[in-house]
């Protein structure tokens, strides 16, 4: 199972930018996915999850109502949307995949993509 994260990058505090995190898994609908960041010298969070039919969505407190995610299970790819976005939101941003049902700890994820780094500059 591979993963790739992309679209991350440099924004000002108060905008938007819309990470993706394509998948080579063929049943997709297998899985659960989650967006995990993390900052410099901090351990990594949970940021944001999705069942497998994209029904139900599981948020960070510190994100919630500013970030949005989404899956295309047709195109294998899901996506958050971050909007409203703090100098705080600076990290390492990862996707992750898991069978079944959705968790918000990182050690229950099988899968992982290398990452994408997005920057909030005050």
């Amino acid at each position: 199972v591979q993963l790739q994260a992309f679209g991350g990058g440099l924004v000002q505090a108060g905008g938007s930018l819309r990470l993706s995190c394509a998948t080579s898994v063929g049943t997709v609908s297998l899985y659960v996915m989650g967006w995990f960041r993390q900052a410099p010298g901090k351990e990594r969070e949970f940021v944001a999850a999705i069942n497998r039919n994209g029904g139900t969505t599981y948020y960070a407190d510190s994100v919630k109502g500013r970030f949005t995610i989404t899956r295309d299970n047709a195109k294998n790819t899901v996506y958050m949307q971050m909007n409203s976005l703090k100098p705080e939101d600076t990290a390492v941003y990862y996707c992750a995949a898991r069978p079944f049902v959705a968790t918000m700890q990182g050690k229950d994820y099988n899968y992982w993509g290398q990452g994408t780094e997005l920057t909030v500059s005050s």
